[in-house]
């Protein structure tokens, strides 16, 4: 997040009622979203919802929430979708395809945009809303994993309002000065501290990992999330594509942001400052308090959320990451200190190996083996212009199939 990221102009009204088009609708932090805004629409409707393949879940909100447009993946699809609406009665119009989430992104009817497609996908659509001019809830980390120095050049050209939805970006958000651009160390902040649950791994051994299955991997502790982000947990490698995204957002260096353990995620993250301070988020986890923030800022709206008991906590516990067990961490910290477009390779190749683990054929601790085989043996090179980088996504994901072939 930068300062000029947040423009006056972008802040919501609590006397307008406003636009909203939700990518990835159907996923958690997408139904999330729906669920703050059904919760106020005196504030708020929705214009656009999109999916790529879960028709009949789209359905279902389309007949909830009607939007203006809906979006699936395929034409198929959405010829399917667009049959059952004009049975139920609703004027919504199905559209599909790449250029028609761009244009439900960047749309004059909304002001607000949840980024919420996983991976890569997302990064088009994404930035097509920012250049717009979009309040833009993010919480599609890939964005600004494979293009950082573009995507928050956009953000500054267009005067979009840019606000983390991640629980630990937006907690850290919430723990920095209003105005932070041009380095930390400006405004007396010395260290981000962005908590990790530790995933469901947490203390196993490399014996114990080699023998973990998708199903083991997907069953977080503590959050409600799809099954990517949950393995992507599992590894770390969420946490370490989060610390690419927290250098971007918040004008920082790899080295003044670390990674501490923390089993109870009631502390979403910290910010420490020089006086001897530091900040910290709290709340339960639910990923409708940061929607709800993004929503809102600078007020703040109910969100469904329960309150957070101390008593009931009664314990906070931190411990370091564990980068031996869990190497994705390194390799991504690796990737960012490197820059250029090694992000958008780290990104490309773990998205391969996640789906081959999730469809079992490669085992958990061969993930990251895939990823740094990959980033190894990639081109260098800027990020700053966009075909640069969806060309290196493509390579990456070539080569980490022709390692999976090759196993």
């Amino acid at each position: 997040m930068t300062a000029s990221a947040v423009s006056a102009s972008s802040q919501i009204s609590s006397t307008t009622i406003k636009g909203v088009s939700v990518l990835g609708a159907t996923g958690s932090i997408g139904t999330s979203t729906l669920d703050v805004i059904a919760r106020h629409p005196d504030r708020y409707r929705v214009h656009a919802l999109t999916a790529h393949r879960s028709r009949e879940a789209l359905y279902r909100q389309c007949l909830t929430h009607r939007p203006d447009v809906a979006v699936l993946g395929t034409p198929t699809d959405a010829d399917w979708l667009a049959t059952q609406l004009k049975e139920a009665g609703l004027a919504t119009e199905v559209r599909h395809g790449e250029a028609a989430l761009a244009e439900v992104a960047s749309a004059p009817e909304a002001e607000v945009v949840m980024a919420a497609i996983v991976g890569a996908a997302g990064l088009l659509p994404t930035l097509a809303a920012v250049r717009a001019g979009k309040r833009v809830l993010l919480a599609n980390k890939e964005a600004l994993v494979m293009s950082g120095a573009l995507f928050m050049k956009a953000v500054e050209q267009s005067g979009a309002s840019l606000l983390p939805i991640d629980s630990e970006h937006n907690a850290i958000f919430q723990c920095l000065p209003g105005q932070h651009r041009g380095g930390l160390g400006r405004h007396g902040v010395t260290q981000l501290l962005l908590t990790a649950s530790g995933g469901p791994f947490r203390g196993f051994d490399a014996e114990r990992l080699a023998r973990v299955t998708p199903d083991e991997a997907c069953a977080h502790p503590n959050w409600s999330m799809g099954r990517k982000i949950s393995v992507d947990s599992a590894t770390l490698m969420n946490k370490g594509l989060e610390l690419i995204e927290a250098c971007w957002l918040f004008d920082a260096r790899p080295e003044q942001i670390q990674v501490v353990v923390h089993p109870q995620s009631v502390i979403h993250s910290m910010a420490a400052y020089s006086d001897g301070s530091v900040l910290a988020q709290l709340g339960n986890p639910d990923m409708r308090t940061p929607i709800a923030y993004g929503l809102a800022w600078p007020e703040r709206i109910e969100a469904g959320v329960e309150a957070l008991d101390l008593f009931q906590v009664a314990r906070l516990d931190f411990e370091p990451a564990d980068e031996a067990a869990f190497p994705c961490l390194r390799l991504a910290r690796e990737a960012m200190d490197e820059g250029g477009l090694q992000p958008a390779v780290l990104n490309a190749a773990n998205e391969v190996a996640v789906e081959a683990f999730l469809d079992g054929r490669l085992g958990f601790t061969e993930i990251p083996r895939l990823v740094e085989a990959v980033r190894a043996g990639a081109p260098g090179g800027g990020a700053d212009d966009l075909e640069a980088v969806l060309a290196a996504d493509h390579d990456a994901r070539a080569r980490a199939r022709a390692w999976l072939e090759a196993l």
